[in-house]
């Protein structure tokens, strides 16, 4: 079990904290269109493939857009004022598919913070505009043609949903309104404003260290305690592997807790995630008072050890139903790609199938013991002695 959770946990951490593909490795275009610079974008799984002549102004883009489906839209944009209102002055090339399943691909300048991308002409010129979608990822290519010797534009990129072949309202969570940076054209080189790429790190190991501290390393230290203990020879092993196993959980998660403070106070204003914020406090102190629980536990022949196991089980138990719903809703604000969502639900259904296996088999060993003990035991009434009743035979007198 131990071995699994480890494995896991290292697989898990590569996985959140990298994607899985990246610009330079993404040769597959349609129309076997080749590119001289690429950027891995920081947010909501985008990526930008570009040639650039610099004495003519033309630009040709490619913008790749992955972890989506047939209901969702995608947009890449130039603001050529600034980042502070991003969308506010975006010269932005759209794409979703239709519901007919063909793409449309259009220009939409923005002016409203309300805009649902109606089609208009930008203000640079655009040739070639066309989307493809296939395996998850939208992909718009287009040429446009910029000022002369342009060398760094502001981009914004973005995503969100479609209903009835018509563009949604984008998410506000902060993969969505950070998603904007200034990139060089001539040296490939891309930043994004506030401090994005570390917010964006940051939000990595904020998730990384809480689902593997609140969401395996605690319930498998639950199901330690739970059915290891049956096992007479366990003991005291199994409380030593609990302890170890929780108090690893709780450094873990404290120190993920510790991040989620210090990027809330750095999320956009407006911008707050009070439900995930709130469970994550709580968390806290739920966890903290189990740490101090373990510092005060009565001794087994104690009148208080039955409150005592009656707290501590119910604390626990609910900690990790607190833990499994904020990690979720953890996923739904980091937005990684659908697959590593799947990956942590596998997780936990493998931790649940393994949990009702033991409880089937403790149960089993539980009652084969209890039979067995019941056989040893002498009927009721019998004390080994001989006679009848228990009261053995009477003296006999000479």
């Amino acid at each position: 079990m131990l071995r699994f959770v480890l494995v896991f946990s290292l697989l898990f951490t590569l996985c959140l904290s990298s994607s899985a593909q990246n610009c330079s490795t993404y040769t597959s275009f349609s129309n076997n269109l080749a590119f001289s610079s690429c950027n891995d974008l920081p947010y909501l799984n985008s990526f930008l493939y570009w040639n650039y002549n610099s004495s003519s102004g033309s630009l040709q883009i490619a913008y790749r857009h992955t972890g989506v489906t047939t209901s969702n839209w995608v947009a890449w944009a130039i603001n050529p004022n600034d980042l502070q209102t991003a969308m506010i002055g975006a010269q932005a090339l759209v794409a979703f598919q239709l519901s007919n399943g063909s793409m449309r691909a259009y220009t939409s300048p923005i002016s409203s913070y309300t805009t649902n991308l109606p089609e208009g002409n930008l203000q640079y010129s655009v040739s070639d505009l066309t989307a493809t979608y296939a395996n998850g990822e939208i992909v718009v290519y287009a040429t446009l043609s910029l000022p002369i010797n342009t060398t760094t534009i502001n981009q914004v990129w973005q995503d969100g949903p479609v209903s009835n072949d018509s563009p949604g309202q984008h998410s506000t969570a902060n993969s969505n309104t950070n998603s904007k940076g200034t990139l060089n054209l001539l040296l490939g080189q891309s930043a994004t404003s506030s401090g994005g790429s570390s917010i964006g790190r940051n939000r990595n190991i904020h998730g990384v260290l809480c689902a593997i501290g609140w969401g395996i390393l605690m319930p498998t230290g639950v199901i330690i305690a739970r059915y290891m203990k049956v096992f007479k020879s366990a003991d005291p092993a199994w409380f030593y592997l609990h302890v170890t196993c929780q108090t690893s959980a709780y450094i873990i998660g404290l120190a993920g807790w510790a991040i989620g403070l210090k990027l809330g106070s750095q999320s956009t204003p407006g911008v707050q995630y009070t439900g995930h914020r709130t469970i994550g406090i709580l968390l806290f102190i739920l966890g903290t008072l189990q740490v101090f629980a373990l510092l005060i536990r009565p001794k087994k022949d104690h009148k208080f050890r039955f409150y005592w196991t009656i707290y501590h089980h119910s604390v626990g138990y609910l900690v990790i139903l607190l833990a499994t719903i904020n990690i979720f809703k953890g996923f739904d604000i980091l937005n990684p790609e659908k697959k590593w969502k799947n990956v942590y639900i596998g997780v936990i259904a493998i931790l649940a199938i393994k949990a009702v296996c033991l409880e089937a088999f403790t149960w089993y060993v539980v009652l084969k013991r209890r039979k067995s003990e019941t056989a040893e035991k002498p009927p009721q009434g019998m004390n080994g002695a001989n006679g009848a009743n228990g009261h053995g035979a009477r003296p006999t007198y000479v």
